[in-house]
């Protein structure tokens, strides 16, 4: 997914991806991610995620980043929020009502800007993301998230000769090898989605996998 790609489908208005309510895996699989509470959530890629703000509403302050300011700027608009804006290095920081958003390049992201995170939250990052950069996106997650994070993952799996994608399959075992050993890996849901799905005239199968995802202090990268 190269920047200019981003920019485009935000300009263009080609963002069928973005959700209007809260996500439904996001809501039931919250007791179990056991996120401390008023822990930090951090939402990559975030786009302007209505999920931002329901995650704001169970008292956790929230820090996205986004690539596009068109989505920062209408996460606050939409929500009526005249955020604050300030420099941060290499990022604009947008923030406003718990939700803090930087907006730049997601790989520009170190250790101090994710160094209270206690959660994190993908719901499209990983899935918009060719195979070819699937390992830099999840060596930067493991590089930059503390010890004692709790993640939700959402992805999908389909016959990708049947449609390019974005959103792309990306399979269990694939998944297992990004994230592991340095991460626990838990399946906590998976269901065929192809009915509700946008795509169900093109595709014959579409499996929603949802995964509990956490790092303990015996889990370090050398």
């Amino acid at each position: 997914m190269k920047v200019e790609f981003w920019q485009r489908i935000w300009e263009e208005r080609l963002i069928p991806f973005h959700q209007t309510r809260i996500n439904l895996r996001l809501k039931e699989a919250y007791a179990d991610l056991r996120i401390p509470e008023g822990g930090l959530v951090f939402v990559p890629l975030c786009g302007k995620a209505y999920d931002m703000r329901w995650l704001a509403l169970q008292g956790h302050p929230v820090l996205g980043v986004e690539l596009s300011p068109i989505a920062v700027k209408e996460f606050f608009d939409e929500g009526g929020v005249k955020p604050v804006v300030r420099s941060d290095g290499r990022f604009e920081r947008w923030s406003g009502r718990s939700v803090e958003i930087l907006l730049g390049d997601f790989f520009d992201l170190d250790q101090d800007h994710l160094s209270e995170v206690r959660g994190f939250y993908d719901r499209a990052a990983l899935i918009a993301l060719p195979v070819d950069m699937r390992l830099g996106y999840t060596d930067k997650l493991k590089a930059a998230l503390p010890n004692n994070v709790r993640g939700l993952l959402l992805t999908i799996e389909y016959d990708q000769s049947k449609m390019e994608g974005p959103p792309f399959s990306v399979p269990e075992d694939e998944v297992r090898s990004l994230f592991g050993p340095e991460f626990h890996i838990e399946r906590w849901q998976a269901k065929d989605v192809r009915e509700q799905s946008r795509f169900r005239e093109r595709l014959s199968s579409l499996v929603e996998k949802v995964y509990i995802i956490s790092r303990s202090t015996r889990q370090l990268i050398c």
